[in-house]
């Protein structure tokens, strides 16, 4: 994929778009970066060694709802509202999210911003590693921003939880897991210990990774081959699904792109779904 090409999305910014606006007083950079435990890296850490000038990072793993034990569950609006004051991020504000792994966690992060209520909030094409590729500027250390008031006005029904999950496997909606194959059939193991891995009977599988290349997301054309192939018909509601609500908002992120965004993003996830004991699993092989 040609470094230059337009990005699929219009929530995508360029590498060179965003040089040429760090120094805009209504800019905010944000590192959303988040990595599986298998993965085997830390966020914190790799923001605090290098981040893109002015960016303040958000742990989504911090941002949530704490009453919750399940992972990084969407928080509060008055939760959320109160951590982006302290993060410098407010009303009026355009908003850049980017990730350590391209595209990753950063839709995750676009998606909770836009569900809260922002309307400026984009995503960085390539992330940090395009951005670290192309020779741009990097700081390191903690950056601190001005408390800023964030008005969270909440976007309920882009948020599903299990009863609308079931009403969709039902068939009031088409559920879309963005987990690999292996897991999603039962035959590859999660990555959280003691999950079982396998799918909601009647879900569909398109493992993001088949729709991001080189940290980017594919064209607009590709994007709809792969929803094709998966047996998706993007006319109709889609719920996304994935392991812990983060890669589902990649395939949110793509059906946008193509001009069909998504009914509902399930926040609980296969992390959910899998660990209550009350819900079927179904498991190819």
């Amino acid at each position: 994929m040609n470094s230059q090409a337009k990005p699929a999305s219009h929530w995508l910014v360029t590498t060179q778009w965003l040089q040429d606006h760090l120094d805009a007083p209504d800019i905010v950079v944000v590192d959303g970066s988040y990595f599986l435990s298998t993965m085997k890296r830390n966020a914190r850490e790799e923001y605090l060694t290098a981040h893109i000038p002015g960016a303040v990072f958000l742990d989504i793993d911090e941002v949530k709802d704490r009453t919750s034990d399940l992972p990084h569950m969407m928080p509060t609006p008055e939760g959320f509202s109160s951590a982006m004051r302290q993060l410098g991020i407010g009303d009026g504000q355009t908003i850049v999210v980017y990730d350590g792994i391209g595209l990753f966690s950063a839709p995750r992060v676009w998606w909770m911003f836009r569900v809260f209520g922002a309307r400026d909030v984009f995503i960085l094409d390539g992330g940090m590693p395009k951005w670290k590729a192309e020779g741009r500027p990097i700081d390191f250390g903690e950056v601190r921003r001005t408390p800023r008031h964030f008005t969270p006005r909440v976007n309920h029904g882009a948020i599903a939880d299990v009863a609308d999950v079931r009403k969709a496997l039902a068939g009031s909606a088409q559920v879309v897991d963005a987990r690999s194959a292996g897991r999603f059939a039962g035959t590859a193991p999660e990555p959280r210990p003691g999950l079982p891995s396998g799918h909601m009977p009647g879900a569909l599988n398109l493992p993001w990774e088949s729709i991001v290349e080189d940290g980017r997301l594919v064209s607009q054309d590709r994007i709809s081959q792969a929803f094709s192939d998966a047996g998706v018909d993007i006319n109709k509601p889609v719920v996304t699904t994935c392991g812990s609500g983060v890669s589902a908002a990649i395939l949110w992120l793509a059906l946008d792109a193509i001009g069909k965004e998504p009914k509902a993003l399930y926040d609980g996830s296969w992390t959910e779904w899998a660990s209550r004991g009350d819900l079927p699993i179904e498991t190819e092989g």
